[in-house]
This record gives C-alpha cells, sequence and structure tokens, in this order.
C-alpha cells in the first residue's frame, strides 16, 4: 500500500483543461446530501499513450466536503477509452484505481487492451486521479525533498537520530497543513468512495465496474458496503485487510517483506555466475547488511546511503518485477564500485515529488486515528526489528507523520459484503504489501466472493502480467460474470502459478516478470502506489 520514498516521481498525467477551486456557486446543491455533479466536459488527453489509445480527457466537478454540497468545489481528472465491441455487448463503465492511497490512475484506462480475449473491450474504461492526486485540482505537494539523498539512518540507535527524525516527521505534517488547508480534512477513503459516486453520475450510469489494485481494493470494499446496488462486477487484486486500517497494517507488512528478501537473496545467490554476491542467500543477505553499514560511513557518491540503500532494495520485496535490475546494480556496486546504478535506481527528488506521499498521508492519517503516544510505536518497531529488521524502520517514519498530521480524523466503515454481488479476489501466498490473510478475510465478509491465489508467489498485484490461469479466469469474469466454483473452508478457491521469477541467463535481455508489456507501460507512465 505505501510506495518506496525513493519512487515519489511526479508523473504528471495533464489535461488540455486548467483550472484551480471552482467557487461555490458552481453547481451548489445546497442542503443535498445525493449531490450530482455535472456532466463531463470531455477534451483531448495531454498525456501521450493517452492520445495514442483514443481517450479523452476531462474533469467531474465534486465539493470538497460533500457535508456541504453547496461550498466549494474541486475537480477529479478522469480520462476515457470508449468501448470498442457492437453496442449489443456494452457492459457499463470500469473505473480502475492503483493503489495508494496516493496513485495517479489517469492513464489506467488503458488496461481496456490488456484483458485477454478482448473482454475488456466491452467496457468504457476509466481512469482518474483521486483528489489531491496528479492532475486533479487542486493537488497537493508539501516538501519534494523529503527523500533527499543521504538522509539519517533510518534505525534510531541513538536518541539524537530518533529526535532527529521524529522532528523531520513533525516538520513535513506541518508543511503539509500549510500546502493542503482545508483539503486535509477531506482526504479520507470516505472521500474517495463518494467521489466514485460522482464519477457514476457524472458518467450517466446506474451501476459501475470496478478494478482496484492494493489500495483499491479497500476503496473497493467501502464502495460496495455503502452501495451495493451501484456494484456489477468488481476485481479485488492485492486485497487490503480492513482489520488493519492503517497502524496494524504496515506493522504486518515488515514481517512479510522480510520474508520476501530472503527469497530474493536465494534468487541472487541462485545466479552468482551472473552477480557474484555469494552462492548462498545467507551470504548475499549479509553482503547486503554489511554494504549499508559502510554506505553509513560513506554514502555511494556522496548521495547513497544506508537509507537510500534500503529503498533501493524495497521493491524487491513487492514483486519480481526489476529483480534484475536491483541486482545488477547491487553488483556492479560491491564489485567494481560502480554506483551509476544505485543513482537510476534512486532518483532525484525535487518541487512536486512527494505528492504520492502527501496523499498517502492525507488519508492514512486521516481514515482512523493512530496511536498517539510514541512510546507504544517505539515498542511495536523495535519488537518486530528485533527479528525482521529489513523494513520496520524504514516504514515506521514513512508512516510516522501521522504522529502529527493536522486533518480531522474519522472513523473506517465497518466492511460488510454480504448485500454485494459476485467479485474476483486475486492475492499471491506471500503477498508482503497486502498479505494473504487479507484476502481470506475478505472472502468471509463477502460470500458471494472467489479467490484466486498465485501460490506461493511474492509479487504484489500481479494480475495482467501474462499468467494465463489468473488473466484468463479474469476475462471470463468480465465477459460473462462467471467465476470458479466457491469451495468450502478458509482456503483459495482457485489456485495458479504465480508471476515467475526472472532468468537472467535467458536468452531474451528481459523476462516476462520484469517486463510484462502492460506493466512496464503502467510503471513508466505512473509509478504505482501500491
Amino acid at each position: 500500500m505505501r510506495r518506496l520514498l525513493a519512487s515519489i516521481v511526479a508523473t504528471a498525467v495533464g489535461l488540455a483543461v486548467g483550472g484551480g477551486m471552482i467557487p461555490s456557486t458552481a453547481q451548489a446543491h445546497s442542503g443535498n446530501p445525493g449531490y450530482t455533479p455535472p456532466p463531463i466536459a470531455w477534451g483531448a488527453c495531454a498525456n501521450a499513450t493517452l492520445k495514442a489509445r483514443g481517450a479523452e480527457c476531462g474533469f467531474v466537478i465534486v465539493p470538497l466536503d460533500y457535508a456541504r454540497p453547496g461550498g466549494t468545489k474541486i475537480k477529479i481528472a478522469v480520462s476515457r477509452i470508449k468501448a470498442k465491441s457492437p453496442a449489443a455487448d456494452y457492459q457499463g463503465v470500469m473505473l480502475v484505481n492503483p493503489g495508494g492511497p496516493g496513485g495517479s490512475g489517469l492513464i489506467y484506462s488503458v488496461l481496456q487492451s490488456a484483458i485477454p480475449n478482448n473482454a475488456g473491450l466491452d467496457y468504457d474504461w476509466i481512469g482518474f486521479d483521486p483528489r489531491g492526486v496528479g492532475s486533479s485540482v487542486p493537488a497537493l505537494t508539501c516538501d519534494g525533498n523529503v527523500a533527499g539523498y543521504n538522509r539519517p539512518y533510518y534505525v534510531p540507535v541513538t536518541k539524537e537520530l530518533e529526535k532527529t527524525w521524529l522532528g523531520r516527521s513533525k516538520a513535513y505534517a506541518q508543511a503539509c497543513a500549510r500546502a493542503g488547508g482545508p483539503l486535509l480534512d477531506h482526504l479520507k477513503s470516505t472521500d474517495n468512495v463518494a467521489d466514485m459516486e460522482s464519477i457514476r453520475k457524472a458518467l450517466g450510469q446506474k451501476q459501475i465496474n470496478f478494478y482496484g489494485f492494493s489500495y483499491g481494493t479497500y476503496l473497493g470494499q467501502v464502495y460496495a458496503t455503502l452501495h451495493p446496488n451501484q456494484v456489477r462486477r468488481m476485481v479485488f487484486d492485492g486485497v487490503v485487510d480492513p482489520r488493519g486500517v492503517w497502524y496494524d497494517a504496515n506493522l504486518s507488512q515488515d514481517i512479510q517483506f522480510d520474508k520476501n528478501m530472503d527469497v530474493y537473496f536465494a534468487w541472487v545467490a541462485k545466479y552468482d555466475a551472473v552477480y557474484h554476491l555469494g552462492t548462498t542467500g545467507k551470504a548475499v543477505k549479509a553482503k547486503y547488511y554489511a554494504t549499508l553499514q559502510k554506505l553509513r560511513k560513506a554514502p555511494a557518491e556522496g548521495k547513497i546511503g544506508p537509507d537510500e540503500w534500503n529503498d533501493i532494495f524495497v521493491s524487491a520485496g513487492y514483486y519480481v518485477y526489476g529483480w534484475e535490475d536491483v541486482a545488477t546494480a547491487f553488483s556492479a556496486y560491491v564489485n567494481d564500485g560502480d554506483a551509476a546504478g544505485l543513482l537510476e535506481l534512486y532518483s532525484e527528488p525535487g518541487p512536486g515529488t512527494d505528492n504520492g506521499y502527501a496523499i498517502y498521508l492525507g488519508t492514512q492519517c486521516t481514515d482512523v486515528k493512530w496511536p498517539s503516544s510514541w512510546s507504544k510505536w517505539q515498542r511495536d518497531n523495535w519488537r518486530i526489528y528485533s527479528k525482521y529488521p529489513f523494513i520496520t524502520w524504514n516504514n515506521a517514519w514513512y508512516n510516522a507523520p501521522c504522529l502529527f498530521w493536522k486533518g480531522d480524523v474519522g472513523r473506517p466503515v465497518s466492511v460488510d459484503g454480504r448485500k454485494a454481488p459476485s467479485i474476483l479476489l486475486i492475492n499471491e501466498t506471500n503477498d508482503a504489501a497486502t498479505p494473504y490473510p487479507g484476502s481470506l478475510e475478505i472472502r468471509k465478509r463477502f460470500p458471494r466472493s472467489v479467490l484466486v491465489e498465485g501460490v506461493g508467489g511474492t509479487t504484489h498485484s500481479g494480475s495482467l502480467s501474462g499468467i494465463a490461469c489468473t488473466d484468463d479466469t479474469i476475462a471470463a469474469y468480465l465477459e460473462t460474470g462467471a467465476l470458479p466454483d466457491r469451495v468450502r473452508g478458509n482456503r483459495s478457491d482457485k489456485q495458479c502459478e504465480p508471476v515467475p521469477q526472472p532468468d537472467p541467463t535467458a536468452a531474451a535481455a528481459h523476462t516476462l516478470s520484469s517486463t510484462g508489456s502492460m506493466k512496464s507501460l503502467l510503471r513508466q507512465e505512473a509509478p504505482v502506489v501500491r
């Protein structure tokens, strides 16, 4: 659900229309909690990929505060790629959310062509930037240098380091309070779900279909709970466990990330003839941590310190895409002293590049009240760090601005899918960002759901990566509504192969897992926030 500080990249998927907050007189529906937006004024998209795919772009006008529908309005950026099948086969609109919170989803309408057997062509695919994100207006940024090079060591081994990181966390929260103003009170998941309802209405649809990745699955859960009659079909890939929203969810991530890194280090060792980093996972892991400690004293090129080093490797715990790139940079630095690969993987931040991070915090810090006692954070994170050190303090400081956040805090919706129609759940067994037990929990809460498990895999939200077993199931569901039979017990209903680990010795330059065409496109256009 969180994104790497290293990949806080502002990929501005622009629109041909501009403007700021809309005065409160525009489309005011005073006293009407069932707000209806004006129709979307569709126009050309600025993004080259969207243009090439024949997309059109526009804005949905929504209240900043749905409790005051006649008040200030903001704009949700949307894209649309219309259905390409005969009118008789039309199946409605498909909204897509890539995760986060804070992920830019405008480009995701291109998923229409990624569904096997042309099953996506029966739908209008709708990408959108959630409120505060990307091309939506206003977009929140607080401090583009928050992820600057050579930051203080994540692990607070001294009181001075702990004080420094608490100070940085407070400063970032204060910067967001200054930059966000009233927007900070209205970035909750319930606000995003209300915006999804406004998008539905603006499109003139009685129901929506929805494809959600990671945090997007939580939006889908909440939408289906609050608006079950407006749901037609839903795909949840990388399923959020609503029981952990959000403090406990991050602690759960720490454990599985550490386990996934052992899998990664073992893979690197398997290809020692390529990377020369050790013939056992234990040896490679030792080299990783030894290098991290060296970088505390002498950052690579004065820029890549222990934190940046850790951030670079976190992607390998998320998914198998890019395993080769990380291993190549690891090898080049350790064996040859060449830091070019590290600098390429950890790009320099700058103004506006913290948009995804700012919205991530804006949502997670206000969806629910976080523990206000730093001593609890200390105890929990040191306890987990003692056994699972890889990402624990990285993750803790990533979320620590929630201790000081200024937005009004709400209460999470109690997710209940008993009234929802059938939905498709997808999760790999060892997904670290959304651990597998979450998918089992949602399977219980949505009694008409079916769970497809990528057995043994470590990839997060890996659907549409070319695994026929999974992707053909998605296609059949979107085409006809058909799902595999639901089995008895607390387990998956269908088992498929996971996204495969890459083979750096293969004849092709890269394998499916590193260059699946649609995944590659989306990661280049708008790095996914998961």
